[in-house]
């Protein structure tokens, strides 16, 4: 089992079979328009515009699960990208990634990916969201911009907390891209 056997709905509702990324290398974002990590939506789309041509997608699945930061329809959120953000990877319909109600494909990336990579800056959110009563435990999403690197065979390489920033991702997708 891989990436590429799940589908999912995108943001105008058309149900999308992730094999048709096969040979391509991905990254899957749970993301939102209210969140501090929202900018991060901006890298994003250096990120993609950078690699999309070496054969890079990103796909953006919303999610309102972290404080109501998603709040938004599905097309409020796209426009909301397009215009502050410039967007122009796939979106998807608004999911939850936690939970009973998790999108399958989520239960499957936090089963093979169970821990984000560790850094300094993922420890002290983390620490600072367990203090105000907000942590998950486990293999659950910590936030919003929760990133997974998939390579082009669909096999996930590497789990990312919401502190990595896009734009440090790209050593890697030299390596995955070549």
């Amino acid at each position: 089992m891989n990436v590429y056997d799940f589908s999912a709905v995108d943001n105008k509702q058309n149900e999308v079979l992730l094999s048709q990324y096969k040979g391509k290398v991905t990254l899957i974002v749970n993301t939102a328009t209210g969140c501090g990590f929202t900018p991060q939506y901006k890298s994003l789309q250096a990120l993609y515009e950078a690699n999309q041509a070496k054969g890079f997608e990103i796909l953006d699945f919303p999610c309102n699960q972290f404080l109501g930061q998603a709040p938004g329809s599905d097309d409020e959120i796209a426009t909301f990208c397009q215009l502050n953000f410039g967007t122009t990877f796939p979106r998807f319909s608004k999911i939850e990634v936690n939970g009973e109600n998790a999108h399958p494909l989520y239960r499957y990336l936090k089963e093979v990916a169970p821990q984000d990579q560790q850094d300094d800056a993922l420890h002290a959110f983390v620490e600072r969201m367990n203090s105000k009563g907000l942590g998950v435990e486990g293999a659950e999403i910590k936030w919003n911009f929760s990133k997974f690197l998939v390579d082009k065979e669909g096999n996930v390489v590497g789990r990312f907390g919401p502190t990595m920033k896009p734009e440090d991702l790209q050593p890697m997708l030299d390596k995955l891209l070549s």
